[in-house]
């Protein structure tokens, strides 16, 4: 295999230049992990940037930023192995993705997140630190074969532990010092595992080279895709009262039900007797930042206007006013929208397919007994 690498710059959270990297192309790993490959090419880590993904660009597109002084500092997680990240970040010259350069469009690559080397946290956001050794991958596959192509280790602490996710999805304030997305605001993921529930074992072999039964999945299900495979982590209740019933959702991980502030979920509910169904209007979870009250972009918000989200851990019950008989079917349904319905306006998204899109998470129907 011929093997091409390209330069990028990577960041410290303070924009300081801390290493000077080559990485591997997507394309380069697929021969040895063709399963692998082809589950990474629906993830939205392959389809981060703002050419894969219309809501990211539609967000930066509205961003003062880009408008002003033409950065990208959404590269640093959309981005990390662009060509000119220090540009992008703020240094001297103008940093606008293009889509002709392949660094752009490569997304968070294979290559960038198996040299995660270590987390750099900060209070803004964390970073990721990433090993100058091109040709050497961290993993969990202990006693790796030698390969041509690059060598591997099972020493790295934060990809025993599932923590190598934290160095992007921690957390991410503003000027204003408001957690605009946060997954455990104290980070203390060392309680929980990203990798465990994001990237669950399934069959299949992890390369050609060294057949396994198993692999850990590299679609990484979340709001994007592939919810199915997080379903087991939410449980639906069904609880009869005298004049009314209850439906309690019961979020058993470890962060809250959505974390985007651009998300809202609702719990659909309906009563079918005699064939006739009967609609509740919907409870609505949601999360609002915004300024003096009223609902923002991120970068203007300086508080949390509204939050009604599930939070990690909790049960929350809804109460409907109706009396269940003896053979009364109840549908419930949880799912969500990425991009709140009122919001897709303000964003240009109110003719986008995967904006407006209700996904259902989990869905399930009680027979009143």
């Amino acid at each position: 295999m011929k093997v091409k690498y390209l330069l990028v710059i990577l960041l410290t959270l303070s924009s300081t230049l801390i290493a000077n990297a080559k990485f591997a192309l997507d394309s380069e790993c697929k021969s040895c992990h063709p399963l692998i490959s082809q589950e990474y090419e629906s993830a939205m880590h392959k389809n981060s940037t703002i050419f894969k993904d219309p809501i990211h660009k539609a967000v930066w597109d509205r961003h003062p930023v880009n408008k002003k002084k033409g950065k990208y500092k959404c590269a640093k997680c959309h981005t990390p192995t662009a060509s000119n990240l220090k540009e992008m970040m703020g240094k001297g010259t103008k940093g606008i993705p293009d889509a002709s350069n392949p660094t752009h469009t490569e997304g968070i690559s294979c290559a960038f997140c198996h040299r995660i080397e270590s987390i750099k946290h900060g209070s803004m956001s964390n970073s990721n630190i990433v090993s100058k050794k091109e040709k050497h991958y961290f993993g969990t596959i202990k006693n790796v074969l030698e390969s041509e192509f690059h060598t591997s280790s099972s020493d790295n602490k934060n990809f025993q532990n599932g923590n190598v996710c934290i160095g992007c999805h921690s957390h991410k304030k503003n000027k204003a010092q408001l957690n605009v997305c946060s997954t455990n605001i104290s980070n203390e993921m060392d309680r929980a595992n990203c990798v465990s529930c994001h990237m669950p074992k399934v069959d299949g072999s992890v390369s050609n080279v060294r057949e396994t039964k198993k692999h850990s999945f590299h679609g990484f299900p979340g709001a994007h895709t592939h919810q199915d495979m997080l379903s087991k982590y939410i449980g639906l209740e069904l609880l009869k009262n005298i004049g009314s019933f209850e439906v309690a959702v019961n979020n058993k991980s470890s962060h809250a039900l959505l974390l985007h502030p651009l998300r809202l979920s609702q719990l659909r509910v309906s009563v079918e007797r005699d064939s006739k169904v009967e609609k509740f209007k919907p409870e609505v979870f949601v999360r609002v930042i915004g300024k003096d009250g009223k609902p923002t972009p991120p970068w203007v918000a300086n508080s949390v206007v509204k939050d009604t989200m599930i939070k990690a851990n909790e049960k929350r019950v809804v109460r409907y006013k109706k009396q269940l008989q003896k053979g009364d079917k109840v549908h419930v349904t949880l799912g969500y929208f990425l991009v709140k319905p009122k919001a897709l306006k303000k964003f240009g998204l109110e003719n986008d397919a995967v904006a407006k899109k209700f996904y259902v998470l989990k869905k399930e129907t009680f027979i009143v007994k």
